[in-house]
């Protein structure tokens, strides 16, 4: 018996010993592989996780709620993370119902609500360069209103949820101001009763959205699942998931002319600037040339050589009869330096005729997501790619060749074992890569953790020192912040050599900027609203932040 026992036990011991092939967490890392920081939030988790090029968790956000859906780190180190607040309402995919905003410690700053029987936030946020947040809200309109609008009775049903996106000024730990919306609603056009509203020729306005388009009966018509802005233009993309469209609106309107076809920079109001994606809507194509399938995170490119042109996730449901695969898709739309578009002739489609650039898999049906799901572009030129679906992030280079591979082990039963595959729902809307020089980490603590998944003997390894380039770029003690709230002033010392120093409050807003050259700074508070606030100093070669709190 002594004897059976010790070879059964040495067969385990070996076993465990033994390296384990992956089926979760990092698969792969080659050192082609943009080596940072990959943020991401599991659909049916309520923590959000901050891992490093292995898998390893450099920090995590806990929330009392699940994402709805998207979750940003901000470069002040907060987590902006969209909230599912279960409105029984608006039940469609992509529901959410509010924001919260976390500092890096994950303490909640502020939590903001949209969530009723009339509207619904839902998919995506953006946040702005002022400090405010761009959100994708449901409106509800009856089915009297959608008939009035020029809705097709037989395409009416007992609620129309048409899509506003609402900016919001945050406030205090629980409030928030519209400071501008834009309605979807205001820019209709149809061509079934001339004795409704909205009535006209659609394809006389392609800036204008066909209130009957598509032909089903569905409430969530629209289904805007993104929003993404352009500082330098001033201007909004959105997808509409159920167009096969991607949208482009003026942000630089009122909100009485984002209602209407005239004024801002451009002229035109709330019309639609441009749109591409499936000329069908507007009567200028017909089915056969559509080039999105029901696409997500549409988004303007900021790093690498293709800055300014639009990406998107182009999930491909159905996109030939019985076939259906996902392509990662870049446009390049004809808009000259002030952000003006091209307008088509009459009669024919916005430009380009194709894409600029395109991913699938080989073969293209092994690469495929049916719903949410992402891409971005890095500085290095390789592309981050989520396939939402099945929890799957991998990196490519511009030669489409895959240099880092991770599969999420978190799923709605729980986190797996390593050597078992995540088969009870690993859904993740999107993932977000951050090089080591965000300026989130600043300053931060970067030391990595264990993997996520368990039971985990998978070696990995990291091939740039990832947290050592960031500890470099602080001296110890060096700037020192002490804040006196009694007197009302704070001060900052130990300044090392002429510098840019700036505070922002804990919604990134800039409240003081100028240039430092003393050893020492001092800042008066006495109108400071109490709360955290960052204190951040620009070298020539470094960038120091530090947290403080005013009472």
């Amino acid at each position: 018996m002594r004897t059976i026992f010790f070879i059964i036990l040495s067969s385990l011991l070996c076993l465990r010993g033994k390296a384990q092939t992956p089926t979760v967490g990092t698969l792969s890392n080659t050192t082609e592989s943009l080596d940072g920081y990959t943020l991401f939030a599991p659909m049916a988790w309520d923590t959000t996780y901050l891992i490093n090029n292995c898998g390893e968790v450099v920090n995590r956000w806990g929330s009392t709620h699940q994402p709805g859906a998207s979750v940003y780190l901000l470069e002040n180190g907060n987590l902006l993370h969209t909230k599912r607040v279960g409105n029984s309402t608006f039940t469609s995919g992509g529901s959410g119902g509010g924001v919260e905003l976390f500092d890096w410690d994950g303490n909640l700053l502020w939590s903001y609500d949209v969530s009723s029987t009339s509207e619904c936030q839902h998919h995506d946020v953006e946040y702005l360069p002022n400090g405010n947040v761009l959100m994708i809200v449901w409106e509800s309109r009856s089915m009297a209103e959608a008939i009035q609008a020029g809705r097709d009775p037989n395409l009416a049903p007992s609620e129309l949820w048409p899509d506003k996106i609402i900016e919001v000024e945050p406030s205090g730990a629980t409030g928030g101001t519209i400071v501008w919306e834009w309605h979807a609603w205001d820019h209709l056009i149809q061509d079934v009763d001339n004795t409704k509203d909205n009535f006209g020729t659609v394809s006389d306005h392609p800036e204008l959205i066909n209130i009957n388009y598509p032909s089903n009966a569905n409430s969530d018509w629209l289904h805007v699942n993104a929003v993404s802005y352009n500082p330098e233009f001033d201007q909004i993309a959105i997808s509409s998931h159920n167009m096969n469209e991607i949208w482009i609106i003026d942000h630089s309107t009122t909100t009485a002319e984002a209602a209407s076809h005239t004024g801002g920079t451009y002229g035109k109001g709330g019309d639609l600037l441009y749109r591409w994606g499936n000329p069908e809507v507007y009567d200028r194509g017909n089915p056969s040339d559509k080039k999105f399938y029901g696409q997500h995170n549409v988004h303007w490119i900021t790093e690498g050589t293709d800055v300014g042109k639009l990406m998107v996730f182009n999930n491909g449901q159905n996109r030939t009869p019985g076939v259906s695969y996902s392509t990662v898709d870049i446009i390049d739309p004809p808009v000259d330096g002030n952000g003006n578009y091209t307008e088509p002739a009459s009669g024919q489609t916005f430009l380009p005729t194709d894409l600029y650039w395109s991913y699938e898999g080989s073969p293209n049906t092994d690469f495929f997501s049916a719903n949410i799901s992402g891409a971005h572009r890095l500085s290095n030129n390789n592309t981050v790619i989520c396939e939402g679906r099945n929890g799957h992030f991998f990196e490519i280079t511009p030669d489409k060749e895959i240099v880092w591979e991770y599969i999420s082990p978190v799923t709605q039963t729980g986190i797996v074992d390593q050597g078992t595959d995540p088969v009870n729902g690993n859904s993740v809307f999107r993932c977000t890569r951050y090089t080591p020089e965000y300026a989130a980490f600043v300053g931060r603590d970067l030391t990595p953790g264990s993997v996520l998944e368990l039971n985990s003997n998978v070696s990995c390894t990291l091939h740039s020192t990832a947290t050592a380039i960031n500890e470099r770029s602080v001296k110890n003690n060096e700037v020192l912040v002490t804040v006196n709230s009694g007197a009302g002033f704070l001060t900052v010392s130990e300044i090392p050599e002429t510098g840019f120093l700036s505070v922002y409050d804990s919604f990134g807003r800039a409240i003081l900027q100028h240039n430092v050259y003393g050893r020492m700074e001092s800042i008066s508070t006495s109108f400071w609203s109490p709360g955290i606030y960052y204190v951040s100093i620009i070298f020539q070669d470094r960038k120091v932040t530090r947290k403080v709190f005013v009472m």
